[in-house]
């Protein structure tokens, strides 16, 4: 399984969530935050929402 980070710099777009909800959501200050692993599931999504990040805070580590 793999971890998905979003980092500082996040401009609580949702594009993210809008992609992958099985994996990010809003948190309790607005922005993005990843709440679940990335799983072989939605491992393409979580990975197409990293990459259609506007300001690229999206991380996924194994």
């Amino acid at each position: 399984m793999m971890i998905a980070k979003v980092n500082e710099g996040c401009i609580a777009c949702g594009a993210c969530i809008d992609i992958c909800p099985e994996v990010f959501r809003y948190g309790i200050d607005g922005t993005s935050e990843a709440y679940r692993e990335v799983t072989d599931a939605n491992e393409e999504a979580a990975k197409e929402a990293r990459d259609s990040c506007p300001v690229s805070v999206i991380d996924i580590e194994e």
